[in-house]
């Protein structure tokens, strides 16, 4: 397939944050667009402006004449009126990570960065080195960089990079020319039953890439070799150790941020300094700088992009103060994760760290259940929501009470709340000067920290 064939393009729930890039993205390269969505947004407004016909509300009358290519998310199911109607006239009809695939054959080097966390971290770090490095990248990131002002990028051919996820095997639709796989930990349980099943899509996903391509991957991924064996690409090790082709060392933390330097096989390629917190984002930096070696970035660039990443949206993000109390979000919503933030935060001069959690789908909470109850050891006070249904039904099997019993076995200071009103009336009474606190999870709990910012 190529979208070459193609000259109107519809998109069935236009106004998320990953359709709606893809969008403007197919409109700047001269392509006639519509879409729907289901609510009105400031996201749909902007797609309007640009001369696309966007409806709000999804009918077949919205497949206007003309259309050849649908385009739909995985929420959108078979029954949706506007993908009966482009099945009934015989109109293509693809996924999303379908159409990303076929855009990335359109780039000289499309870069992908995969993993089950940190994808949109180390997408951004690979954004603002290749344009440190004075390259022209097309950026499609599931965050909000400040510096390309969105989650896209609209640049030249040479390079595009993409965050790149393995629910229901997205990625095998992508063509990339080099990757990094940051991490394979149990998750997205509704879909990968077993990790037998999640190694052997990653593994798949590791053989898309050409011979003369690359593919870097996180040494401490246990097993990793059931991924890369046989791969035709050439395959680059980085951790903490020195066994690795590419590693850190002289590791120094100041204010929560890395200090360090980057070593490929026993010389020292770069001094790093980093804004952003987390031993997890030193090794995020270490695979972005092997990636970007690889292309010919001079060490200059590389430092001077990696220096200049501040963060995304939603990533250890500070949303601002309450009585002396300075509120983080994070994005956080897998075990992993919480650790890595939540270690993250313990280098900070504070007094009390507490912890808002809000649980992101019922398959993901029940079958890490365990895993979840151990993420917090670094917070001081924990305060659990409901559970966020996302795609998900409750069928009554787990409750965020199972975890806050968890965690008070373990010897933690754990409640619930049973909504973002009693969990700020909560916080605003026991949180004390010099506290910090971070909202944590993939749903809506950064409503809560706002909240407090606002009225407090």
């Amino acid at each position: 397939m190529n979208l070459k064939n193609y000259t109107y393009i519809h998109f069935i729930g236009i106004g998320g944050i990953s359709m709606s890039s893809l969008a403007e993205i197919l409109i700047h390269e001269g392509y006639k667009v519509s879409g729907s969505d289901m609510t009105r947004s400031d996201i749909t407004d902007h797609l309007a402006s640009l001369g696309i016909d966007v409806y709000i509300g999804q009918k077949g009358e919205n497949i206007a004449d003309g259309v050849d290519l649908a385009v739909y998310t995985a929420a959108v199911k078979k029954d949706n009126p506007e993908y009966i109607e482009a099945e009934r006239r015989g109109i293509k009809i693809i996924e999303r990570a379908e159409l990303v695939g076929l855009i990335m054959k359109n780039y000289d080097n499309p870069i992908s960065i995969a993993g089950t966390h940190g994808k949109t971290t180390a997408s951004s770090m690979m954004t603002e080195v290749l344009i440190a490095g004075g390259k022209d990248p097309a950026v499609s990131i599931g965050g909000i960089l400040p510096s390309i002002n969105g989650n896209f990028r609209i640049g030249a051919r040479d390079f595009f990079v993409v965050e790149t996820c393995e629910y229901c095997d997205s990625f095998l639709k992508f063509f990339p020319s080099s990757a990094i796989i940051l991490n394979v930990d149990r998750d997205h349980t509704d879909y990968f039953k077993t990790m037998e099943q999640m190694y052997d899509s990653f593994r798949k996903f590791a053989n898309l890439l050409p011979e003369k391509g690359i593919l870097v991957i996180n040494d401490d991924i246990k097993d990793k070799e059931k991924i890369t064996d046989g791969v035709k690409c050439k395959v680059v090790t980085y951790s903490d150790k020195d066994s690795s082709d590419w590693y850190v060392k002289n590791v120094d933390f100041v204010s929560g941020c890395g200090e360090f330097d980057v070593v490929n096989k026993g010389e020292v390629k770069g001094h790093i300094k980093l804004n952003v917190p987390g031993m997890h984002n030193v090794l995020n930096a270490t695979a972005v700088f092997a990636v970007a070696d690889y292309y010919g970035v001079d060490r200059e660039s590389i430092e001077k992009g990696l220096y200049n990443f501040t963060g995304t949206n939603r990533r250890f993000q500070k949303k601002g103060e309450f009585n002396g109390v300075t509120v983080i979000d994070d994005y956080a919503h897998h075990p992993t994760e919480i650790k890595a933030t939540l270690s993250s935060a313990a280098r900070y001069d504070k007094n009390k760290l507490w912890c808002v959690f809000q649980p992101h789908t019922y398959s993901r909470t029940k079958s890490l259940l365990k895993e979840f109850s151990q993420a917090f050891d670094d917070a001081d006070n924990i305060v659990v929501l409901d559970i966020y249904a996302a795609r998900e039904k409750d069928t009554g099997e787990i409750h965020s009470k199972d975890l806050v019993e968890l965690l008070v076995d373990r010897g933690k200071k754990a409640v619930y709340k049973e909504s973002f009103d009693k969990a700020v009336e909560f916080l605003a009474e026991k949180c004390q000067k010099g506290d910090m606190l971070i909202t944590i999870g993939a749903g809506d709990v950064y409503k809560v920290g706002e909240k407090l910012v606002d009225n407090f």
